[in-house]
């Protein structure tokens, strides 16, 4: 299955795509991993995205396009993958497809997982981030265990500098603006699917698990 994991910060897009990796086995693929990936590896694209993040640069689309191709060809996709972080742009999901092609593949869905930017704006406020392994709590919805203490690797907690009211509002509505076009695209190609991110975590996990269910291999 060949999935493209959408939602908007605090949608709970990073639990779910941790429970479809564990649940399918499908490769977690997200932009800042590949270009890691891809540097320490020390390809010749990796060399050229990291001469830019090294100047505090945004690595242009064709050295992006060209890592996504590289690691779409990996024999770790094979049975499938999940996209987070790519595409951002219309003109990368075109690119998207192009490789999927050249692979003779193509996305199954696109996940959308909506939830209403009020109740975002609750839910960013409330986050909190393990400084260790990156897992992601919030004080009212998902607390951990132990207050200040991850659960998965007992790592110190942190509150994002930028999770105040007037910086979380400003990033919805950027990210609100960016993402429309890329759902309006995949709408048309007929692979969204959108599903109610405002209920419990395993009722949406179950959603999400119903719809994988439907894909024919």
């Amino acid at each position: 299955m060949n999935l493209v994991l959408m939602g908007l910060p605090g949608a709970g897009k990073g639990t779910q795509a941790e429970r479809i990796v564990d649940k399918y086995a499908i490769p977690h693929i997200s932009t800042g991993d590949m270009f890691r990936a891809a540097m320490k590896e020390g390809t010749e694209l990796g060399l050229k995205a990291k001469s830019f993040m090294d100047k505090g640069e945004l690595v242009p689309d064709e050295v992006t396009i060209g890592i996504v191709r590289e690691r779409l060809s990996k024999d770790d996709c094979e049975k499938g993958f999940l996209l987070d972080g790519f595409p951002r742009t219309v003109p990368q999901a075109e690119a998207l497809e192009a490789i999927l092609s050249d692979l003779n593949k193509k996305i199954d869905y696109c996940i959308n997982i909506n939830v209403d930017k009020e109740i975002l704006m609750g839910r960013l406020t409330g986050r909190r981030i393990c400084k260790n392994c990156g897992a992601t709590y919030h004080l009212v919805f998902n607390p951990p265990k132990e207050a200040g203490t991850c659960d998965r690797c007992g790592g110190e907690l942190y509150q994002r500098a930028d999770d105040n009211e007037e910086t979380v509002q400003n990033r919805l509505d950027v990210n609100i603006k960016q993402t429309k076009p890329l759902l309006d695209f995949y709408a048309g190609k007929g692979y969204l699917q959108t599903i109610d991110g405002e209920q419990d975590i395993n009722k949406v996990f179950a959603d999400i698990d119903k719809l994988l269910a439907t894909i024919k291999h």
